[in-house]
């Protein structure tokens, strides 16, 4: 059983401040906002929320088939996937376009500040979802705005149930459009902000979009997470990492996780609880790429 991973293909430039932004913000200056923020550690890493989600679904041992775009700077990302034995089969290239860049800044707290630059990424949706006897599930992650509605319908139009992952990309959209997403898809995840946004746009209450759906997940960091099925919620405890190194790419470790348990037909309740784990295993490791995952020792 194959998952198809529609989203962003990035590189990553992760810096770290070593202070707290609210200590350099001033609440009461917002209107001339004029800040600049000392950055002694620089990096740059494979990212993007395709290449991430894939990245942990194929370390736990699923079979990952990310969708995405990368441009004419995206060769080495290919020849990475490849290497991990990630398929590239739905992965273009694109003249005439960088990949997309996302500028990373962390503080103390783990607060996150980003700036993104989409470039091929704006292109996704001329690759198209089709039913394939192989692929039994999908994902619509940050990605486009074309993209993420076009993949969303093919999805739906190919009968293969899918998650709902709006993530960044949510603000893209209005409230009509966010609760055609919701009635298309089989399954939503959001984090605790998104999951406000979601909420206020549709005008439907965390219990009501469950409803719609198979199930609704409530990321909550360290404090695990909530899942809402059928109007009712359950809470899932967070798993205390060894380590908190780096918050970067942690949900989408968490997402990977979630694919594998769907794949195998788990309850919502063992998908939340083993992507718990893993997100704790990512946070203790910089950037979104580089922890490894002892399947045994999860018990796969």
């Amino acid at each position: 059983m194959a998952a198809v991973i529609c989203g962003s293909l990035a590189f990553d430039t992760i810096m770290t401040f070593e202070g707290r932004f609210a200590d350099q913000i001033l609440p009461d200056q917002l209107h001339i906002l004029n800040v600049s923020f000392l950055v002694p550690t620089l990096r740059r890493d494979f990212g993007g929320c395709a290449g991430n989600i894939a990245y942990s679904l194929n370390a736990l041992g699923g079979n990952a088939l990310p969708m995405a775009t990368l441009g004419t700077d995206g060769a080495d990302y290919i020849e990475r996937m490849r290497t991990l034995g990630i398929s590239t089969e739905f992965v273009r290239q694109l003249e005439g376009t960088f990949t997309a860049q996302a500028m990373i800044m962390s503080d103390v707290d783990n607060n996150q500040i980003t700036a993104f630059h989409p470039g091929a990424m704006q292109q996704a949706h001329v690759t198209q979802v089709s039913a394939r006897e192989d692929i039994k599930l999908g994902i619509v992650a940050p990605d486009g705005r074309e993209a993420m509605l076009q993949h969303a319908e093919q999805f739906a139009a190919a009968g293969i149930p899918f998650v709902f992952d709006p993530g960044q990309g949510l603000p893209m959209f209005d409230g009509e459009a966010l609760r055609h997403f919701v009635e298309l898809a089989s399954w939503v995840v959001v984090n605790d902000y998104e999951g406000k946004m979601l909420s206020q746009r549709t005008g439907w209450s965390l219990a009501e979009i469950s409803q719609r759906v198979r199930g609704l997940v409530v990321t909550l960091a360290a404090e695990g997470c909530e899942i809402w099925i059928g109007g009712e919620r359950e809470h899932v405890p967070g798993v205390v990492a060894t380590e908190v190194v780096e918050p970067t790419g942690c949900g989408d470790a968490w997402r990977g996780a979630l694919l594998f348990g769907l794949e195998k037909g788990w309850p919502l309740a063992q998908c939340a609880a083993l992507g718990n784990r893993v997100g704790a295993i990512k946070i203790a490791q910089r950037g979104p790429q580089n922890y490894q995952i002892d399947r045994k020792a999860l018990g796969l």
